[in-house]
């Protein structure tokens, strides 16, 4: 009950004041001109229809802004969801994307009350980028078959099918369709250079729209819509059906959740408002996701693209996105015959504008620049969003970023010898040749230790070792276990094992891994380096008289 009392909603989210109220109320009814070419076409993409896009807009994006943990993030049906959707519907049908729809947003839930909010977070950014440009890609090949013209061919595979489609259009071309979606790729690239203040691609669409009409081209169209939001019964499906959707309903939550949480992000930096709450944000996307697909719409996260127009066009709270939510809904109401004019080919030109723009290239090109390690992490979940799916893609991403930093880790840790000092104890240097002194720089973790226990248990000729662990960075049970295991060889041959300058939390990580005991003294554990040298000179002093 605490967790749920976090998350519930506040009156500090809303306008305190009839400034506030304004400022938002214009921000919205922008957002809501910008957000509905793009609803329309996230829908139509996602083999639901425009309906479910618009309702996606409307219903997620009001419970979103009500219950989410950023005041200035709008949600709504993004371009990275439909690739999960398509094949859901091509599997299962349109009335299975509810039940996924609810399960997604009942572990969003469950994710925020477990206060998992804050590792999102962690995910490397050529992890992020590499997923990005696979979706970016993904989306702009769905749209091969609405712009040239061709009904979309069989199969699962987006390469594929836009492949098909580009062969269907080569056999028995026709320009119609792909003269709509050019039209509107060109206005779309142009119109911002000379009106920065107009929705780009609503024009654009409103362009293709009339242009199509009068000049009574033979282009596919969106078709009547319905008057209001539809409220659809949720299939009975067999259990073996509702199986295989536990895992889509997985890659709808792992999305919904790295959306929108990077989203609200880049809102927080926007704007300079207070950072979002992760797990608020979380918990009202998992809400948003189940209401909207309650009512015929689809999955939704946060989307940077209306969020940053709802910042730039000056939104204080989070009433602007209820605003954004409320004006499609008008739109749903009274001008669905309009809007069922559209081209589908027009969609697909915001499409695959709004695919182009997903991808930072200044940001890739810098991390593909960095290091090998980024640039093969980026690809690598580039390739793997295109070829497979997005938990595969993350999944890979991740464990090749993984591997990656640990090998980049052993390579940076270093076994160094150093000089034997003082030479007040031993001015002719005859007791220096007995004594060998070792520092360990970096982490001395799994990845590493294996090649240092070969070169210390190789150390001949000697009476004492002395090893600095003051540039130990990192240390795992690994490590100890090894440096433990170097101890007992030295020591078995006779050679003196000294530590010296580890820090606190190492000493109790090697005191419970039994590192300590094995020193020959509990005295030959030292803090100043100085001091453990000089110990060993005595010891191999000793060795020297005896």
């Amino acid at each position: 009950m605490n967790g749920l009392r976090a998350l519930r909603p506040r009156r500090d989210d809303w306008p305190a004041s009839g400034s506030q109220v304004r400022a938002d109320v214009l921000a919205g009814l922008t957002v809501g001109v910008v957000a509905l070419p793009l609803a329309l076409a996230f829908g139509v993409s996602s083999g639901m229809g425009a309906t479910a896009g618009l309702a996606t807009a409307i219903v997620a994006g009001l419970v979103a802004a009500v219950f989410g943990g950023s005041r200035l993030q709008v949600s709504g049906p993004t371009g990275a969801m439909t690739v999960v959707l398509i094949p859901v519907v091509a599997a299962h049908g349109v009335g299975a994307v509810a039940v996924v729809g609810l399960m997604a947003g009942i572990l969003l839930v469950v994710l925020a009350l477990l206060r998992i909010g804050r590792f999102v977070g962690f995910i490397p950014a050529p992890v992020v980028e590499g997923f990005t440009l696979g979706i970016a890609l993904i989306i702009g090949l769905q749209q091969a078959a609405a712009a040239l013209g061709v009904a979309k061919p069989e199969g699962d595979k987006t390469l594929v099918v836009a492949v098909r489609a580009a062969g269907a259009f080569l056999r028995e071309p026709d320009p119609a369709a792909l003269a709509v979606t050019l039209g509107v790729v060109v206005v779309m690239l142009a119109l911002p250079k000379v009106l920065r203040s107009v929705p780009a691609s609503l024009v654009a669409v409103a362009v293709a729209t009339v242009a199509a009409r009068v000049a009574q081209l033979d282009v596919p169209r969106i078709g009547a819509l319905p008057h209001g939001l539809p409220f659809p019964a949720l299939p009975v499906l067999p259990w073996s059906t509702l199986d295989t959707l536990v895992g889509p309903a997985i890659a709808i939550a792992a999305l919904a959740a790295i959306e929108s949480l990077l989203s609200a992000t880049v809102a927080d930096g926007m704007s300079g408002t207070a950072p979002h709450d992760a797990d608020r944000e979380l918990f009202g996307q998992g809400l948003a996701n189940a209401a909207s697909c309650l009512f015929g719409g689809m999955p939704a996260t946060g989307a940077i693209a209306r969020t940053a127009v709802n910042i730039r066009a000056g939104g204080q709270t989070r009433l602007s996105a209820v605003v954004h939510s409320l004006l499609l809904l008008a739109v749903v109401a009274t001008l669905g015959p309009m809007v069922g004019q559209i081209p589908l080919a027009a969609l697909a030109g915001v499409l695959i504008v709004t695919a182009a723009r997903m991808v930072d290239a200044g940001a890739v090109r810098a991390m593909v620049r960095a290091t090998r390690s980024d640039a093969a992490t980026l690809l690598l979940t580039a390739a793997a969003t295109l070829l497979f799916d997005l938990v595969v893609a993350v999944e890979v991403g991740i464990f090749a970023a993984g591997v990656l930093a640990l090998r980049r880790m052993a390579q940076s840790t270093v076994l160094e010898q150093l000089p034997v000092l003082p030479l007040a104890e031993d001015p002719e240097g005859l007791l220096h040749e007995r004594v060998a002194v070792y520092r360990f720089d970096g982490s001395l973790f799994f990845g590493a230790a294996h090649r240092f226990l070969m070169q210390l248990t190789s150390v001949a000729d000697v009476d004492a070792v002395v090893l600095r662990l003051s540039g130990v960075q990192t240390m795992d049970a690994t490590g100890a276990a090894l440096l433990s295991d170097v101890i007992e060889r030295l020591e078995h041959r006779g050679v003196t094992v000294l530590l010296s300058g580890a820090s606190p939390a190492h000493l109790e990580l090697m005191r419970r891994a039994g590192v300590l005991d094995r020193l020959a003294h509990e005295r030959h554990l030292f803090s100043d380096p100085d001091a453990a040298v000089a110990h060993a000179l005595r010891h191999a002093r000793r060795e020297v008289h005896a």
